[in-house]
């Protein structure tokens, strides 16, 4: 690989040599499924293929709210679908998000199944079909939109910007780090001046958009995302952590964090979820327990 300073970019870019970095083995410059496979399909309406990134967390936190605010609809099963092995390119995975990212989710409680793909899509489908966590009244309900959005549009340079080059990178470019950690610095100071008027992102209510930011940002500020809280000086965002430890104090985001969860303590991985009673039967320890 080229020192950066010395790359000079081609007239015409061709795909001829690995990228490097953690994910190189999933990169490719072309959508598409690259193998048969179907997906499992279990008893619920509600079929989640995923993974526990941030992106996935988003959903089964809201999955985990419904269900504790007594929404039984809701019951869902959630599936693993390990990128780092690639099974996002399967052809039942792309048939459900044809971007090959996680989430995906099918709801096959209707007469024709919809496919949902996109986390903050998800987030809105599910926020909408159930009535809950999106509130009804046309100023609130903007304000939680705003902020959903505002994720999905700044978790790029969180998780792609600053994430890889900080994290996954193959080289550690100064340039590149330095520009995407005064944009997230940035996006914190935004999050960090809202929550010091307002309980939550939009108001005084619980909504989807703190669901949305919360794996992401709170994940940060709480240090388990990219290594990178002393980094950041994540401690100096007082009302993010006030907000972040709101959050973590609840029930359904503690389970909502173990669905599709892959590392950390195997007391805390539910890999895959078809019933509420896996949280005390099924986790990752008890798997392992019971196979040896």
């Amino acid at each position: 690989m080229a020192d950066s300073l010395d790359y000079i970019p081609p007239k015409v870019w061709s795909w001829n040599k690995p990228s490097g970095g953690t994910f190189a083995n999933i990169n490719r410059p072309v959508a598409g499924p690259t193998h048969e496979k179907v997906l499992p399909v279990g008893r619920h309406p509600l079929q989640l293929y995923s993974l526990g990134t941030p992106n996935g967390v988003k959903v089964t936190i809201l999955l985990e709210e419904l269900l504790a605010a007594g929404y039984s609809g809701a019951e869902y099963d959630a599936w693993l679908i390990r990128i780092g092995e690639g099974e996002q390119f399967g052809s039942g995975f792309v048939d459900i998000n044809p971007n090959s990212k996680i989430p995906a989710l099918l709801d096959r409680g209707g007469p024709k199944p919809v496919r949902v793909f996109e986390s903050g899509s998800i987030l809105l489908y599910l926020a909408e079909k159930f009535g809950a966590f999106l509130p009804k009244d046309v100023a609130a309900r903007t304000e939680t939109l705003n902020w959903l959005f505002w994720q999905m549009g700044c978790a790029p340079y969180l998780g792609g910007g600053f994430g890889h080059f900080y994290a996954y990178a193959p080289t550690k470019i100064e340039y590149a780090i330095d520009r995407f950690a005064m944009e997230v610095k940035r996006q914190l100071d935004v999050l960090d001046r809202q929550l010091a008027n307002s309980e939550y992102l939009a108001g005084d209510d619980y909504t989807i958009a703190d669901m949305a930011v919360f794996p992401w940002y709170g994940g940060l500020v709480k240090g388990w995302q990219y290594g990178a809280a002393e980094f950041l000086s994540v401690r100096d965002y007082t009302n993010i952590q006030r907000w972040a430890n709101m959050l973590l104090a609840r029930p359904a985001v503690r389970r909502g964090r173990m669905v599709n969860r892959t590392s950390g303590d195997p007391s805390g991985q539910l890999r895959e979820r078809h019933d509420a009673s896996d949280f005390d039967t099924a986790t990752q320890d008890k798997t392992e327990a019971a196979q040896s």
